[in-house]
C-alpha cells in the first residue's frame, strides 16, 4: 500500500469513529434534523462552507480550468454570489419562520405556505435531482483514489460512499457539524500549502499568466471562455440561495445573527476559494496537457508536490467530496423521513420512528448515489443536473412564498411545471446550447417568474371585479 493511500484510508476510518461517536449525541428527529437549533456562527459557517466546497468546487473546477481557463472562477464564484443573497435575503427570514413554526425541511414551509401537493412534487423532483449531485461526490472521490493508487472509478466510488453513508447515518446534522469542522481545516491547509509551490514550478504568476495566453485565445478572459464563464451565475446562483440543504442547516441556528454572520462570511471565503481550483486546474494544463480526463487536473497537481504536501493536499480533496456529499445526503434523507414517510406512508409516526427511517433512507439514498456514479461520465455532467432542476423548480415558489402572501397553490404548481418544462424543452433543441446568451436554465427561470406573474395579475382582477 502507498503512503498517500494509507493516509486517505486512515482518514476515512477517522471520520467513520467520528460519525459513530458523535451519534449518541442524536436523541431525536430534530438532534439529526436541525441539530437542536443550537448551531452558533462558527459551526454554521463551517457546515456550510464545507458543504458548498465539495467536489464541483475542487475537482469539478479545476476540471474546468483545465479545458476553459480563467472563466472556470465563475463556477464556484457564483455560488458564492447565491450564498451571500441567502446570508441576507433569505436565510434570517426562514430561520426565523421555521423557529416559530417548529419547521424541520423546506417541505414542511412549502406546505404551510401552500399545500400538500406542492411539498409532494417539489420533494419528488429534488430527490431525482439529489442523487445526481451525489453521484458527482463519489465520481470525484473515485479520480483522487485513480490517481493515488490506480484503483478502479467502480471501486473508488464504492469505498467513498461506504465512508460518507456510515458517518452521516450516525451522526446527521449534529455529527456533520462537529466533521465539517475539522475537514474545513485541512481543506484549507492542503490548498494553502499547494498553491504556492504549483506556481513555484511556473516561476510564480506572471510566467502562468504569459504561459496561459498561449494555450488558446480566450484562456485567460475571466468573464467567458470556452463553456465557462459568468453564463454559470443563473445555473448556480438561484440553487444556493434556495438550497433545500442550506437552508436545512441554517434552520439548525440558535438566532438571525447567526445566520447572517455566518453565511456572509462563508460567500466571502467561497469567492476567494474559487481562484485555488482555477490556478491549479491552469497549471495542470501547463504540465500536463495531455490528461486521459480534465476531473484528473487537480489529483495529479497534488502528486506532483513533496511527500508531505501531497498526502494534505489529497486528503484536502477527499475531504472537501466527503464533506459535500453529507450535506447533500442529509437534505435526502430528512425530506424522505419528513416529506414522504411521516407526511404519507406513516403520519402518527413516533419521533424514533423518523429518526430511523432518515438514517434507512441516508442507506438507500448513499447506495443509488454510488451506483449513479459508477455509470455517470463526470462530476460536472452531473451537478448540472441538480443545479437547474433546483434552480427552475423551486428558486421561484420560496421566493415568492417568503416575500408576497398573493400566490397560492396553482401559481406555485404552475411555476414548478413551467420552469421544468421549459428548460427541459430547451435542453432538447438547442442541445444544451440555449438561445443566445439565455441558457436552457435562464429560460426555464423567466418561463416560472412570468406565469406566476401573469396568474397573479389574473387573480388580482378576478377578486377586484368581484
Amino acid at each position: 500500500m502507498n503512503v498517500y493511500l494509507f493516509f486517505l484510508l486512515a482518514f476515512s476510518a477517522a471520520l467513520i469513529l467520528a460519525g459513530i461517536g458523535l451519534g449518541r449525541l442524536v436523541r431525536s428527529s430534530g438532534d439529526f434534523f436541525v441539530a437542536g437549533r443550537k448551531l452558533g456562527p462558527g459551526l454554521l459557517f463551517a457546515t456550510v462552507l464545507a458543504a458548498n466546497i465539495g467536489a464541483g468546487s475542487t475537482v469539478g473546477a479545476a476540471g474546468l480550468a483545465y479545458q476553459d481557463g480563467l472563466s472556470a472562477w465563475w463556477w464556484v464564484g457564483s455560488a458564492a454570489i447565491g450564498t451571500f443573497f441567502l446570508a441576507f435575503w433569505v436565510g434570517p427570514k426562514i430561520w426565523e419562520i421555521a423557529s416559530a413554526k417548529g419547521h424541520l425541511t423546506v417541505g414542511d414551509f412549502l406546505e404551510a405556505r401552500y399545500s400538500v401537493e406542492v411539498r409532494t412534487v417539489i420533494a419528488a423532483l429534488l430527490w431525482a435531482g439529489t442523487l445526481a449531485i451525489l453521484a458527482g461526490q463519489f465520481i470525484a472521490l473515485a479520480w483522487v483514489l485513480n490517481v493515488v493508487a490506480g484503483i478502479p472509478k467502480y471501486a473508488g466510488c464504492l469505498i467513498g460512499g461506504a465512508v460518507m453513508i456510515t458517518y452521516f447515518a450516525s451522526g446527521g446534522l449534529i455529527g456533520s457539524a462537529w466533521v465539517n469542522f475539522v475537514q474545513l481545516i485541512v481543506l484549507m491547509l492542503g490548498f494553502a500549502l499547494t498553491i504556492p509551490l504549483a506556481l513555484n514550478s511556473l516561476d510564480g504568476t506572471a510566467s502562468l499568466i504569459d504561459a496561459a495566453r498561449n494555450v488558446s485565445p480566450d484562456y485567460t478572459n475571466f468573464f467567458s471562455g470556452g463553456s465557462s464563464g459568468w453564463r454559470y451565475l443563473p445555473l448556480l446562483a438561484p440553487a444556493f440561495i434556495v438550497s433545500p440543504g442550506l437552508i436545512q442547516k441554517v434552520y439548525g441556528a440558535r438566532d438571525k445573527a447567526s445566520v447572517r454572520q455566518a453565511l456572509s462570511a462563508a460567500a466571502i471565503v467561497m469567492a476567494l476559494f474559487a481562484f485555488a481550483p482555477t490556478v491549479l486546474g491552469i497549471i495542470a494544463r501547463l504540465n500536463h496537457p495531455a490528461l486521459s480526463h480534465p476531473e484528473l487536473a487537480l489529483p495529479t497537481i497534488m502528486m506532483d508536490m513533496p511527500l508531505a504536501v501531497g498526502v494534505i493536499g489529497l486528503t484536502a480533496l477527499f475531504v472537501a467530496d466527503v464533506s459535500s456529499a453529507d450535506a447533500i445526503l442529509f437534505m435526502f434523507s430528512t425530506s424522505f423521513a419528513q416529506d414522504l414517510y411521516r407526511r404519507h406512508i406513516r403520519p402518527g409516526a413516533s419521533d424514533s420512528q423518523v429518526l430511523s427511517a432518515a438514517r434507512w433512507a441516508a442507506v438507500v439514498g448513499g447506495s443509488v448515489g454510488v451506483g449513479l456514479a459508477i455509470a455517470a461520465p463526470s462530476v460536472i455532467d452531473a451537478l448540472r443536473i441538480f443545479y437547474s432542476l433546483l434552480s427552475v423548480s423551486l428558486f421561484v415558489p420560496v421566493i415568492v412564498g417568503l416575500y408576497t402572501g398573493r400566490a397560492g397553490k396553482i401559481e406555485a404548481l404552475a411555476a414548478i411545471a413551467s420552469g421544468v418544462l421549459f428548460t427541459v424543452s430547451a435542453q432538447s433543441f438547442t442541445d444544451g446550447g440555449g438561445f443566445g446568451p439565455l441558457t436552457p436554465t435562464m429560460v426555464g427561470l423567466l418561463a416560472s417568474v412570468t406565469v406566476v406573474l401573469a396568474l397573479m395579475v389574473m387573480k388580482k382582477r378576478v377578486i377586484e371585479r368581484g
